[in-house]
């Protein structure tokens, strides 16, 4: 969680850093704006100061409209640093989960609550979402996980390393790196 502008200035600065020149500079993609107005929201709203607050609001509309926009549906303080969008479309995230850092969430995923529970899903370091994938209900996922594309995911699974897919989700084999070593980035933390 972003606590003060030291932190703010980390999280920006590493997710900017996995970006290329084109994408930082000349096209600016959706999700990069996306969440970059995440952060400066959440900045704001962690902050104390009466003026802060005021960003906020600002800062608050602007990440709205982004939403909209992009169909991205991520609220405040829920995901941890190095949280990556490769696509827009159709991205909804309970208020009341937890995600860890390195996580890359696909398009048209659906994270939430189960009939009506406020208890959300918890979810680790350096798993990768895949696209149309839906978790929900009082669940943990280990880290270092993969949920395959279009995944049912009601259960918990604590084994790190799982490759997680099907519906209902099951676990089908163990694999030995992240997904971002496997795509040769450099994500230390």
């Amino acid at each position: 969680m972003i606590n003060n502008y030291t932190d703010y200035k980390d999280y920006i600065n590493y997710e900017e850093s996995k970006e290329g020149f084109i994408k930082k500079y000349i096209v600016r993609e959706p999700t990069a704006k996306f969440l970059k107005l995440l952060r400066k929201t959440e900045y704001f709203y962690n902050s104390k100061s009466m003026w802060s607050k005021l960003f906020f609001i600002y800062y608050y509309v602007l990440y709205k409209k982004i939403s909209l926009k992009t169909g991205i549906t991520i609220p405040k303080n829920v995901c941890e640093k190095g949280l990556f969008l490769p696509h827009f479309g159709s991205i909804v995230v309970n208020a009341n989960c937890k995600i860890g850092k390195n996580c890359m969430i696909q398009n048209n995923v659906n994270i939430g609550t189960n009939g009506g529970s406020s208890i959300a899903p918890r979810i680790g370091d350096n798993v990768y979402v895949g696209p149309g994938a839906v978790i929900f209900g009082d669940i943990t996922i280990a880290d270092n996980c993969y949920i395959g594309a279009n995944a049912v995911v009601n259960k918990s699974f604590s084994e790190p390393y799982s490759v997680i897919v099907g519906i209902p989700a099951q676990v089908v084999k163990k694999e030995t790196m992240v997904w971002w070593q496997k795509n040769k980035l450099s994500l230390e933390f």
